[in-house]
C-alpha cells in the first residue's frame, strides 16, 4: 500500500515501495543514470507512472549539484536591444535543456552586484549584459561569478570569454557617412555615463576628430531611451548641428519625435543616425540610418561560451569581437547651409 506524505506528494519512497527497489535506485534511475539494469530501470519508470510521481526540481538540484538554468543581469529590459539579447540566449540555452533566469537592474549600477550574486546562487551559471559598475567592481566580483560570460565588457578574470561590439569603429563609420553627406557640425547625444558602449562610442569619436579636423563635434548630454531623446531638442538646435548622431535607436527615435513637434524636417533641416538597428528601426518615419549589431547573435553566442564553462569542456574561441554594419536608410540626407547657433 503507497503511504502519501503528510503534504499528499507522492515521493521518492512511495516509488521505491512500488517497485521493490531502494531509494537510491529510483533516484538513480530518475536522474538519468544508466549504470541501472535497464530491467530495473524500466520497472522504477513503470511505477513513477503508475504512481503519477513528480520529481521534486529542488530536491534533483541539490542530488546533481546543477538546476539546468543560467542568469542574465541586463541594465534595462525595457530596451529592445537587451529583450533581443536575451531571446538569443533563452533559443540556444532551451535547445540545450536549460531556462534562463532574468534579473533587471534598472540602470542601478549598485544593484548589479547584489543581482548578480543571488542569480549567480539560484544558477549554474550567468551573463553580465552591458553592467554599470565600476572595472574595479568587475574586477572583484567575477571570479566569485564563475562560470561567467560578459557581454559588452572584458575583465582581467581567468576563464572569463568577453563578448564586445566594436562601438568605436561604428560611430567612427556614421559619423563618415555624415561628413561624406556634406556635413561638417555633428552633435552626439552620449549615453549613460557607467556604460562601457558608451566609452567606446567617445574614444571613436575622439578618434574621428584627429582624422578630420575641420570637422565641428559636439558633445551633448544624453541618455538610452525615447525620453532623453526627445527631451534633448533644444540642445540639439542649441548646437547648430546638422547630423546627430544618437547613442542608440530609441534616442534617436525620441529625437525625431521632438524634431517633428517643432516643424522640423528629417533628413531636410537635420539628419539623424541611431545605434543597434533594433526591428523598429526600419519602420520609423523616415526610416532610421543606424549601425546594425548582430544582436540575437550575441545571446547565442553567450550560450555556446557558458555552456563550454558549465561543460568544463574546451574553448578554441573564448570571446569574440563583432564590427557592426553601417545601414542607410531615410533619416540621413545632404547637409543644408549650417543654421546659426540659437541662444536663449
Amino acid at each position: 500500500m503507497v503511504r502519501r506524505s503528510a503534504t499528499g506528494r507522492i515521493g521518492i519512497a512511495d516509488v521505491a515501495v512500488k517497485a521493490g527497489v531502494s531509494h537510491a535506485t529510483v533516484s538513480r534511475v530518475m536522474n538519468g543514470n544508466f549504470t541501472v539494469d535497464p530491467d530495473i530501470a524500466s520497472r522504477v519508470r513503470a511505477a513513477a507512472a503508475e504512481l503519477k510521481y513528480q520529481p521534486n526540481p529542488v530536491g534533483r538540484s541539490l542530488a546533481l549539484g546543477k538546476t539546468d538554468t543560467i542568469g542574465i543581469v541586463v541594465p534595462d529590459l525595457a530596451n529592445p536591444t537587451f529583450q533581443a539579447i536575451l531571446r538569443g540566449l533563452s533559443r540556444a540555452a532551451a535547445q540545450d535543456g536549460y531556462r534562463v533566469l532574468i534579473a533587471d537592474s534598472f540602470e542601478v549600477s549598485s544593484e548589479e552586484t547584489i543581482l548578480a550574486g543571488e542569480a549567480r546562487r539560484r544558477c549554474d551559471g550567468l551573463v553580465l549584459c552591458a553592467p554599470r559598475m565600476s572595472d574595479s567592481e568587475l574586477e572583484e566580483i567575477a571570479p566569485s561569478l564563475h562560470p561567467l560570460v560578459l557581454i559588452n565588457r572584458t575583465t582581467a578574470a581567468a576563464d572569463v570569454p568577453s563578448l564586445v561590439v566594436d562601438y568605436g569603429q561604428g560611430v567612427q563609420d556614421l559619423a563618415e557617412h555624415l561628413v561624406d553627406l556634406g556635413h561638417t557640425r555633428l552633435a552626439f547625444l552620449s549615453g549613460p555615463p557607467r556604460s562601457a558602449s558608451n566609452g567606446m562610442r567617445l574614444q571613436g569619436l575622439e578618434a574621428f576628430k584627429a582624422a578630420h579636423p575641420q570637422v565641428d563635434v559636439r558633445m551633448l548630454e544624453g541618455g538610452s531611451d525615447f525620453d532623453t531623446g526627445h527631451e534633448a531638442v533644444d540642445a540639439v538646435l542649441e548646437s547648430g548641428a546638422t547630423g546627430i548622431l544618437a547613442f542608440n535607436d530609441l534616442v534617436a527615435m525620441g529625437l525625431m519625435s521632438g524634431l517633428h513637434e517643432r516643424g522640423l524636417h528629417v533628413p531636410g533641416d537635420i539628419s539623424v543616425t541611431g545605434f543597434d538597428d533594433i526591428p523598429f528601426a526600419r519602420y520609423t518615419t523616415p526610416a532610421l540610418t543606424t549601425a546594425a549589431v548582430p544582436i540575437t547573435e550575441l545571446g547565442e553566442q553567450a550560450w555556446h561560451q557558458l555552456r563550454a564553462l558549465i561543460r568544463k569542456e574546451e574553448n578554441d574561441a573564448p570571446g569574440s569581437r563583432y564590427q557592426p554594419r553601417l545601414q542607410v536608410r531615410n533619416s540621413s540626407g545632404p547637409a543644408k547651409a549650417p543654421r546659426s547657433t540659437v541662444h536663449g
